[in-house]
């Protein structure tokens, strides 16, 4: 039994709902298919989440929503009259958007939340009206009715445990079941979304509990890439890599994946498959528990821009007990997260979105350093590029990072810091945003260029 989900630009008009139609039916084990809200058709175009945000802005605002509900409309209609489906699923869409509009807007975070789930719910109901008209046995599954419970955190729901028991039950349900992605219910019966790109984590979460053999998440490329193709031209696919090794090439930039995505399907042991909903026979990346090494120690490639860094220096910093939770702590009252510390005896880094810290932010944040932890020197740098060298076999493999630093410094890249992960599976650079697609290509060039895959 296989649970398949289809990402939005899989389902952005007609043509592509009757890719999805044949992929689906060309196999009897996909019993799940997680759909997304519709996505562009082109590169101009506007996704329907994004529609449904704005017009549920106009809402709480006060503002007239007829010009963009009608927009989302269209593009519902469209798609049904191009697959020659009955105009009682443009209305009924109609009708539930309109109720959603004008619901209770107490509580805006949940009138919000309603309006981005309806992306997602609507496109469900439709894909199974044009399964049904096809002559397929197939029905739209409500999440509530399906016992799909989440936290109450907008926007950042976390399933509850109980979930997976209760999603257990559709396995004996017949024929072919549409589940909307992106959202679940409260215990109290509110729809709260789960972050951005959801619909991976829904199928993740249906892999998880009906006990699926096989997670496919298809979307518009034929393969995880080794490298982001708007970077190196051509990069080298990947057969097959780890959960782990996924979890951080999607941390540092990947977009194939919701970095959150994989937990729940990776938590019961079930391995994912990408594949293309354009080329259904290419046969994609398997990501697993475990696979054998045979690729070379570097697996991927990732980076992301908009870091800075905060540099602390103190003399015997290291036999100062609690310095870096003090330090920490700084970070913390000013509503912080960092990401990496890379540290020596006598000085540490926080690596930290740099969007987190306005100017004054930052002058108060450097002078309680300077005043509570009496530090001898702090310095906050701008503009860096995390770019991160992931593979299982780093940790059999001897001199990657000597490897990695010659061709960043034959290449001209200044290295700001490095960091390795515990795991040994990934290392981390700091180096200019200037200097981030120069470095990801030599690095590209020193592990993958004539290298066999």
């Amino acid at each position: 039994m296989k649970v398949a989900k289809f990402g939005g630009s899989s389902l952005a008009n007609g043509e592509q709902l009757q890719k999805v139609f044949q992929i689906v039916t060309a196999d009897p084990s996909r019993k799940v298919i997680v759909v997304s809200a519709p996505g562009k058709r082109k590169s101009d175009d506007i996704k329907v989440t994004d529609l449904l945000i704005h017009c549920a802005e106009q809402g709480l605002n006060g503002e007239d929503t007829s010009a963009t509900l009608e927009q989302i409309i269209d593009r519902y209609d469209s798609i049904v009259k191009e697959l020659n489906l009955s105009s009682d699923i443009t209305e009924e869409i109609r009708n539930t958007l309109h109720s959603l509009l004008s619901a209770e807007k107490s509580n805006p975070d949940h009138y919000m939340e309603a309006l981005k789930a309806a992306g997602e719910d609507n496109n469900a109901k439709l894909v199974a009206k044009f399964f049904q008209s096809k002559g397929v046995q197939a029905k739209y599954i409500n999440p509530k009715e399906a016992g799909l419970f989440v936290t109450d955190e907008t926007g950042n729901a976390q399933v509850l445990q109980e979930s997976y028991d209760n999603l257990y039950k559709l396995r004996e349900e017949e024929g072919i079941l549409i589940f909307p992605g992106f959202f679940g219910y409260t215990k109290d019966g509110n729809v709260v979304t789960f972050s951005r790109s959801g619909s991976d984590i829904t199928g993740s979460i249906l892999a998880n509990g009906i006990k699926a053999d096989l997670y496919e998440n298809f979307t518009d490329v034929d393969a995880v890439y080794s490298v982001n193709p708007n970077l190196v031209q051509d990069p080298k696919e990947i057969k097959e890599l780890t959960y782990r090794e996924m979890r951080e090439l999607s941390y540092a930039g990947f977009s194939v994946f919701h970095d959150e995505a994989l937990i729940p399907a990776f938590r019961a042991g079930i391995p994912v498959q990408v594949k293309n909903t354009n080329n259904p026979l290419s046969p994609g990346t398997l990501i697993v528990h475990e696979r054998s090494v045979q690729n070379g120690p570097v697996t991927g490639i990732a980076s992301d821009k908009g870091f800075c860094s905060i540099y602390v220096g103190k003399y015997l910093m290291n036999r100062e007990i609690g310095f870096g939770s003090r330090l920490l702590r700084i970070l913390e009252e000013h509503g912080m997260s960092y990401e990496h510390t890379p540290s020596g005896i006598d000085d540490i880094s926080v690596i930290l979105r740099q969007d987190q810290m306005d100017y004054e932010t930052e002058q108060r944040i450097v002078n309680l350093i300077l005043t509570e932890l009496h530090a001898d020197e702090v310095k906050v740098e701008h503009d860096l590029a995390l770019i991160m060298i992931v593979g299982e076999g780093m940790r059999q493999n001897v001199g990657t990072t000597a490897k990695a630093a010659k061709a960043l410094a034959d290449a001209g890249v200044n290295i700001e810091m490095i960091n390795q992960g515990s795991s040994e599976v990934s290392m981390m650079f700091g180096v200019k945003e200037a200097d981030e697609k120069h470095a990801v290509k030599a690095l590209y060039n020193e592990f993958f260029v004539g290298v066999p895959v």
